[in-house]
Order: C-alpha cells, then sequence, then structure tokens
C-alpha cells in the first residue's frame, strides 16, 4: 500500500466537517479582525446614510422648504399669515409639516411617497398660476379633509386634545360643541375647516357636506372626569353670575316699593301749620323727563348689539356658512353659543371677512346699548342709551346717507306665540336671504312676474316675513335662490296663522319721524298697533330714547304682557342715517315683568 494520500482525503466529506472548517479559518487572527472591521464600516455607513436619509427627510419638513416654491408661498401661506396658527398671544405657532405631515415614522414615510406626486405636479405646472390654483383648491381641500376624517384629525390631534381640554376656560359654543363632539363620535376636521387657509367649505353642497361631516361611533369618546368637572365649575359661576343679577332685581324693585310707600305716606300725611315744603334729593329727581317716568332704582342691562350683514334666517341653518346650524337646527338658541361673542362676531362681518359682500368702512362692528325697562297699571316702557358716533358715509349711495331724514331709528320686536324658532332665533327669523340688499333678493322684474305682487307691498323690495306664511322656503340654496318670498300662501291660511300668533309685534322709534307700532308676518307692516309713544334725543354723544305702550292691545300683530310672563324679544338699532339690513342686532332676549327668570326685566313703578 502506497504511503501517498490521495487530495481527496483532506476535503471534509459532511456539512458539519464544511462548517467546522470555515470556522477555524475565521478563527484565524487576521481574518477574524477583517470581518469586524467590515462589520464596523457597514455599521457606520448604515448609521451615516439612515442619518442622511432621515435629515434629508426632516428638512422637507421645514417652513423654508415648503415656501420654496410660489405655488405655496404665494397662495396658501400668506393665508396662513393672517392666522392663529401662524401668530397668537401666546408665541405658539404650527408649521406646515404640524398639521399635515405624520409625527410617527411610519405614516410619515408613507406622506413622504405620496408627496412626490406633489413634486411631479410642481414641476408639470398643475397649480403654478393664482388662476390654477383656485381652480384646484376645491378639490386639494377635499383630499385634506379626507385624509384627516380617516385618521380622526390625527395631525390636529398632535396639539389638540379633547380629553385635555379645559371647558371652564373656553366660550359657551366652544364647550358646548367640543363636549357633543365627544359624545357623538365627531372629529376636528368636521368643524374648523378653512382655519388656516382660505376656506372653501361653502363651495360644497350640503348634501355632501352633511356626508362628510357626519359623526362616527368609533370615534365616540369617554368623557373624561376632568372635563365634567371643569364644566361643573363654569356652571356653577354663571349660575351664581345669575343669581346676583336676580337679587340685584329684587333689590331695586324693593327701593321703589319703599319709595314708593314713603312718598303715599307723606301725600297722606296732613300738612302742618308753617310746616317747609319736603326737600328733594338731589341724588333722586323725582321724574326724569323723558317718558314722564322716574328711571332711578330702575337695573340697566347692557346689551350688545353686532353688525349681522347678510347672515339669513336661511343662512343660521346651513351647515356650509355656519359652523352652528348642527346645534341650532337641534333646538338651542343663538345665544347659548354667542352671547359672550357677538363683539367678534361682529368685527368679523363688518370687515367683510365673512358674510358682507359690501363692507362700508368706518363702520363700527357693535353698540353697547344700556337697556332699562318699567311698567305701571296701564303701560310699559323701554329707556335704551348708546354712544353716538362720527358719520360713516355709506360708499354706495349718494350723499353717503341711506336714510337722511333719520339720523338713527330703534326698533324692539317681540316674538308671537306661534313663531317657530322664534324663541331660538329672536328677530332672525324674519331676516331671509332674498330680502332687500340681501345675497338672492329678485330682481325688479322677477318682483313685477312674482305671484305674492298682487297680495303684498312689493314696491320696495322684499321687506321682512316669516316662513310660516310661505308653502316653501329654500334653506341650501345649491344653485337655487334661497328664500321664500314668492312662495306666499292663500289668504285664508295666511287669516288662519295670524289669528293664532304667528306674527312679530314691532315697535320703532324715529328721530325724523313720528314712532310706528306694526308687525311682521307675510310681510312687514308699520301701523296698525295700538298707539306708541316715543321721545328722544341726543345730549352731547350719548342718545336716549323712551318708548312706551299700553300693556293689552286687542290691535291685529300687537302682544299684551302679563306680569309673571316671558316673552322673546330683539332689539335693533339703525345708527348714523342707515337703513334696511345695515343695522346692528341683538341676541334673543327673554322680556318678563318682574319675572326673576327674564334677562330683561321690567319692575312696576
Amino acid at each position: 500500500m502506497s504511503a501517498e494520500r490521495n487530495d481527496d482525503d483532506n476535503k471534509p466529506s459532511s456539512l458539519v466537517g464544511r462548517l467546522a472548517g470555515v470556522w477555524h479559518t475565521l478563527r484565524r487572527p487576521s481574518v477574524k479582525y477583517s470581518m469586524l472591521s467590515l462589520l464596523a464600516v457597514g455599521g457606520l455607513g448604515g448609521v451615516i446614510a439612515w442619518g442622511g436619509f432621515n435629515t434629508a427627510m426632516e428638512a422637507t419638513n421645514t417652513m423654508p422648504f415648503c415656501t420654496s416654491c410660489h405655488e405655496m408661498r404665494d397662495n396658501v401661506y400668506k393665508e396662513y399669515t393672517s392666522t392663529i396658527h401662524f401668530q397668537n398671544r401666546t408665541g405658539v405657532s404650527a408649521a406646515c409639516s404640524d398639521c399635515h405631515v405624520p409625527k410617527d415614522w411610519v405614516h410619515k414615510f408613507v406622506r413622504k411617497i405620496e408627496a412626490s406626486n406633489e413634486l411631479f405636479q410642481h414641476f408639470i405646472g398643475t397649480i403654478d398660476t393664482p388662476e390654477k390654483f383656485d381652480k384646484k383648491r376645491l378639490t386639494l381641500a377635499n383630499n385634506v379633509w379626507a385624509s384627516m376624517k380617516k385618521t380622526d384629525s390625527r395631525e390636529c390631534r398632535n396639539c389638540h386634545v379633547l380629553e385635555s381640554m379645559n371647558p371652564e376656560f373656553q366660550r359657551p359654543r366652544a364647550r358646548k360643541q367640543h363636549l357633543e363632539a365627544m359624545k357623538a363620535g365627531n372629529t376636528c376636521i368636521d368643524c374648523h375647516k378653512g382655519i388656516a387657509h382660505k376656506n372653501v367649505r361653502n363651495l360644497v353642497d350640503e348634501k355632501t357636506l352633511e356626508q362628510m361631516e357626519a359623526p362616527l361611533a368609533s370615534y365616540i369618546r369617554e368623557i373624561p372626569q376632568s372635563y365634567i368637572a371643569g364644566l361643573a365649575r363654569v356652571e356653577k359661576r354663571e349660575a351664581e353670575q345669575a343669581a346676583a343679577r336676580k337679587a340685584e332685581i329684587e333689590a331695586a324693585a324693593q327701593v321703589i316699593a319703599a319709595e314708593k310707600i314713603a312718598a303715599s305716606k307723606i301725600a297722606a300725611a296732613p300738612a302742618q301749620p308753617g310746616a317747609a315744603a319736603p326737600a328733594q334729593d338731589a341724588a333722586k329727581p323725582a321724574a326724569a323727563a323723558a317718558g314722564g317716568l322716574d328711571w332711578s332704582g330702575v337695573p340697566a342691562k347692557t346689551v350688545t348689539l353686532f353688525y349681522p350683514g347678510q347672515a339669513s334666517f336661511e343662512w343660521i341653518q346651513t351647515g356650509k356658512d355656519h359652523g352652528g346650524a348642527r346645534p341650532f337646527n337641534k333646538g338651542e338658541r343663538c345665544s347659548e353659543c354667542h352671547a359672550k361673542e357677538v363683539k367678534d362676531m361682529g368685527a368679523k362681518i363688518v370687515s367683510g371677512d365673512k358674510a358682507e359682500a359690501t363692507p362700508i368702512p368706518g363702520k363700527r362692528a357693535f353698540v353697547d346699548v344700556q337697556v332699562q325697562a318699567a311698567y305701571t297699571a296701564e303701560d310699559v316702557y323701554f329707556r335704551i342709551q348708546w354712544q353716538n358716533t362720527a358719520h360713516k358715509p355709506v360708499p354706495f349711495v349718494d350723499g353717503g346717507k341711506m336714510d337722511p331724514a333719520n339720523a338713527a331709528k330703534l326698533a324692539i320686536m317681540f316674538v308671537g306665540k306661534e313663531v317657530e324658532r322664534g324663541e331660538q332665533a329672536g328677530c332672525w327669523v324674519t331676516c331671509h336671504h332674498d330680502g332687500r340688499y340681501m345675497p338672492d333678493a329678485p330682481k325688479k322684474e322677477q318682483l313685477a312676474a312674482s305671484p305674492a305682487a298682487g297680495e303684498i307691498d312689493l314696491s320696495q323690495g322684499l321687506t321682512k316675513y316669516l316662513a310660516e306664511t310661505r308653502s316653501a322656503i329654500e334653506l341650501k340654496g345649491d344653485g337655487t335662490p334661497r328664500g321664500g318670498g314668492d312662495k306666499l300662501k292663500g289668504k285664508d291660511d295666511l287669516a288662519a296663522q295670524f289669528g293664532k300668533g304667528t306674527y312679530m309685534d314691532l315697535l320703532r322709534f324715529r328721530s325724523g319721524g313720528d314712532p310706528e307700532n306694526g308687525h311682521v308676518a307675510a310681510q312687514r307692516v308699520m301701523s296698525g298697533g295700538v298707539a306708541v309713544k316715543a321721545e328722544g334725543k341726543l345730549d352731547g354723544d350719548t342718545w336716549t330714547v323712551v318708548m312706551s305702550r299700553k300693556l293689552k292691545s286687542d290691535k291685529p300683530g300687537d302682544i299684551s304682557f302679563e306680569p309673571g310672563q316671558l316673552y322673546t324679544m330683539g332689539i335693533a338699532l339703525h345708527d348714523d342715517y342707515t337703513s334696511a339690513r345695515f343695522h346692528h342686532v341683538s341676541l334673543e332676549f327673554r322680556f318678563g315683568l318682574d319675572n326673576k327668570d327674564a334677562e330683561i326685566n321690567a319692575v312696576k313703578k
């Protein structure tokens, strides 16, 4: 046998043997260090590559990158800089990526891939001019809204968490809406479209909007105890304020009663020979000249009248116009949501930012008026004071004065017992989208051809009217005029409704004419009621107007007042020679005679 070995004998004959051979090779020092070096270099390279990739991706989240193309810089960025997300009292701002890019890495990476299409659209010039951008704006907005709805407003919740909100520091409207959102399953984007850019929500038809903003059961949240506690605190504080107001009214009534008793005793006491006449209290005049009534001791309530623009009865019930349409249509009063923000609403509307197509430069957004109310055995009195303003000419009227004969007109309207939604909206139920100076006001030729032309006076256009007097009211206006001015019901139906109390009682003072007592039903009629007395004067820069009428009336369109009852009322002021809808109005108020629950309470004199 040969002593030489065959080369094949040196080859392992099994897998285990092969692996063992590899292991022995790797254990050689030179190979081991080479592998470790390779792994270290590869790891370092991976970290550098990952860091570079992540840094580059984060760089695309910065404001300079987002505004580096003129499409964004010249359109949505300009709009954003005028909103609270850019500048506010706390100095905390939200950049583009805070609202449009997810925070977690996986969703962020997906969003970046989707954004590649946006780069493609940039390079082919899809929205490279303002005209092209506006044409695509609704499509772009719909894409964002749908994405946010699908994710339960994920990016909004990076900063805003419903469960962490404290209603104690929110306005009534906000706390009501947020509570309802948690209960029903609504998400942020349902109510907060267009808060950082031009709002195109009003371009969506009402049916589609209702579908988009419908609550989802999966988004229902448990109301946190902290929210419930905050709500209890603010409701307690408001109840205490209301109780203080009632106590003030009661105290004033007691003072008046004591004064009357003292006066009656003095009048009944026999005169003593040589006795001097009782001295008058200089601080309390025996009788104020205006209205012949002593207003001392009658509490005054400050009521803010705001500029309403073209916000009609149809407008407040339409979701694409009015964010509060949902609670209103469920039965909430306007004042429940808006009582503490009327000045802000007036400022927004008077500027032309919302619900006003023809703003008047310099017109004030609101007017604070002082309201006092009193009554005797026969009459009810209202005393209203407000500050005058410098004349602001109306640019679309020759001479700048819409009503040159009247520097001021003051109206008070009371809701009849059968007016639908009257207790919710007050005099707003009389203002319609097809009225004079309103968006859908019919042209003269349309008025002449109207089926209602022979039944009501259309010579000055459509005046105020109640929805119940029309056979149909178009609320949404998707492609058709809103309102129902030409759809007047028959005479018999109107007479039957009027007899049941379907009307609004209207009292008005005019600085350049006689006072009026009329009503609103099928149209506005400024006559026919019981006689109303009114005195008004401008003393320095303060207007004082006193109106009175009989408590009881059997005249058509009049409401009779009884102690203990509550009535819904509204106040409107046409100051600075204005007319039609260019006035200032109040929200609805509860009026009563010696009624502790009244928001405007008349005390007996």
